[in-house]
């Protein structure tokens, strides 16, 4: 640490420059001033073209001369007359001998704040098109490789499984953890969908965490939020919050859904259903082959009956006839079957993927007694009853001990 000259020593005499920067070291040391919030009202703002943010805050006895660079966050709700909190630190620029609130980040004082910083963003990205209907992707209907990208400890990514298992086990699902609340979220949001641009095969996305109030939500109001979702390479689903609540996220992305559970079925179909469709599709062409074989017997009929009134000998045309359609229905037939045999086949094959038979080859499903899915050994410690799942019933059992891979 650098040792504090005595000032007092009339002997030392100290540059202005050596004086600004002791007043800097001491500020900057302080750890108060180092990592400090700030209420106020802002005044005399300005916003040059270098994108840097200077302005006053101020209340009914004090002002404090500010500047927030332009890497920094929030910089939309700086405005004369706007009531915000800003953090930051306490330094002085030497040049000037000014002192200064050197600011990182702003957001706004209140809920009412919010909620106005909230419609302005919504307005201004709603006329820059980020919002336009006809930029709306679909989703695709045969997903192979679904991406989620939220929080990897809380419920939702377990609910999101829990429904995918049973209704989609085909796909494999690739989660992208990120914060989602906090000052940090934000940021971490924005890397996790860059971070989705730069995968191969995945098909659609779905963004989402549970529910909240207006500042628990907020990094998804966030226009570095929006814009991200806006240039995200897949379709994406948002599924913030509850059915009440609404983000800026889900009026950019391409599809929203009103909860996480309801973002895992709209992401993909029920395996149920499309066996019931390739069996009615098999019926379908059943059918089909039916109608064409009797079309095609009355035409014949027709022209054999014309053959036997214009040439009494038809015997050998008739018997060829009649062997043609032989050969015919024992054709359609042996296509009936072979569809027929694809079907119990398919259906087969996605009864082996259900979850009840997953378990009976020997797997189970662990969770803490009456708590979320086990994911690692670490989730739990000795002395903890443990509901284990099983092919035919459930089994509690106590921890005794946990022995984490080396």
């Amino acid at each position: 640490m650098q040792e504090t000259p005595d000032l007092a020593n009339t002997d030392t005499v100290y540059s202005v420059s050596q004086v600004n920067s002791l007043i800097k070291g001491y500020l900057e040391s302080n750890p108060v001033l180092a990592d400090v919030t700030v209420n106020g009202e802002v005044s005399n703002y300005r916003h040059p073209a270098s994108g840097h943010h200077y302005f006053t805050l101020r209340d009914a006895e004090s002002a404090l001369s500010s500047v927030m660079f332009r890497y920094g966050r929030g910089g939309e709700f700086i405005a004369d007359g706007a009531q915000v909190i800003a953090h930051g630190k306490i330094s002085i620029y030497t040049a000037r001998g000014d002192l200064q609130l050197y600011v990182d980040r702003v957001m706004p004082d209140g809920v009412g704040a919010l909620q106005q910083a909230f419609e302005e963003l919504r307005r201004r990205l709603d006329a820059e098109g980020l919002f336009d209907r006809s930029r709306k992707r679909p989703l695709p209907a045969f997903p192979r490789k679904i991406a989620v990208i939220t929080s990897p400890t809380g419920a939702v990514i377990q609910d999101i499984l829990n429904v995918l298992s049973r209704r989609y086990p085909l796909a494999e699902l690739v989660l992208i953890p990120t914060s989602v609340q906090g000052e940090s979220a934000a940021p971490e949001i924005v890397r996790a969908i860059t971070a989705l641009n730069m995968m191969d095969e995945i098909d659609v996305a779905i963004l989402a965490r549970g529910g909240g109030s207006l500042e628990d939500l907020w990094p998804f109001n966030e226009e570095m939020v929006a814009r991200a979702v806006y240039g995200c390479k897949v379709p994406m689903i948002s599924a913030v919050g509850h059915e009440t609540d609404f983000t800026i996220a889900d009026f950019v992305a391409d599809v929203r859904a009103p909860t996480p559970s309801a973002a895992a079925e709209i992401v993909a179909p029920h395996v149920n259903d499309l066996a019931r469709n390739v069996a009615g599709y098999a019926e379908l062409m059943q059918q089909a082959l039916g109608r064409l074989v009797r079309e095609k017997r009355t035409q014949l009929d027709f022209l054999v009956d014309r053959m036997d009134y214009r040439a009494p000998d038809t015997e050998a045309p008739r018997q060829r006839v009649e062997d043609l359609l032989a050969r015919a229905r024992l054709a359609a037939t042996r296509i009936v079957e072979i569809r027929k045999q694809d079907v119990r086949r398919l259906e087969t094959h996605l009864g082996a993927l259900g979850p009840k038979q997953i378990l009976a080859r020997g797997y189970s499903i662990v969770r803490l007694k009456d708590g979320p899915v086990l994911v690692s050994s670490t989730g739990a410690a000795p002395g903890d009853t443990l509901q284990v799942t099983l092919h035919d019933g459930e089994l509690d059992t106590e921890v005794k001990a946990v022995r984490p891979d080396a």
